[in-house]
């Protein structure tokens, strides 16, 4: 597994956004220039007639597309800072209800380092790999952790910081399938 700290998904996801959003908003100032360059040369040229007006108008109204687009740029900046932030919060909050654990459980570092690799996806022998121990030696830390942390296995083990994640408890409903409750 990779440390995803942003999503890779989402990141290009939101440059394409930008892009498009500045691209359309250095046309838009493009031709509002354009169409104000024309219209204060026809106004020169022939006074003040239908097509000067009609020009004045689309430039105008192309000058409130270019501040409307801008003020819409400057939003999704300000929401996608705001979100990072929001995540970069969850994510220390999250670190510190992982660490907080560990220390009520009273885990040695090597089984603070194997619970974290644990909970991070890897299995026992990827992370017997990264520790450069055997197999076996991860299989009691793990053992112990289980038993410290009052869960018989992986699963549960991961679920005791899952369930802190979600908003709402899971019950099961008569069907058989899970949902959260409202």
């Amino acid at each position: 597994m990779t440390d995803q700290s942003t999503s890779p998904v989402s990141a290009p996801r939101h440059n394409r956004r930008m892009i498009v959003l500045t691209g359309v908003l250095v046309l838009q100032i493009l031709c509002a220039v354009f169409f104000l360059g024309d219209v204060i040369e026809d106004f020169r040229m022939g006074g003040l007639v239908p097509h000067t007006l009609f020009e004045g108008a689309v430039a105008l109204v192309l000058f409130l597309g270019v501040v409307f687009c801008g003020h819409e740029v400057r939003r999704t900046i300000e929401r996608s800072r705001r979100a990072e932030a929001a995540a970069s919060a969850a994510s220390g909050a999250f670190a510190q209800l992982i660490e907080t654990r560990f220390e009520d459980w009273r885990l040695t570092a090597s089984e603070t380092e194997v619970a974290m690799l644990t909970l991070k996806g890897f299995d026992v022998g990827e992370i017997a790999g990264l520790r450069n121990t055997a197999q076996g030696t991860v299989r009691a830390q793990l053992a112990r952790i289980y038993v410290k942390s009052g869960v018989t296995n992986r699963s549960q083990f991961v679920c005791l910081f899952i369930d802190d994640l979600l908003e709402a408890p899971i019950t099961p409903q008569r069907n058989g399938r899970r949902s959260t409750s409202d």
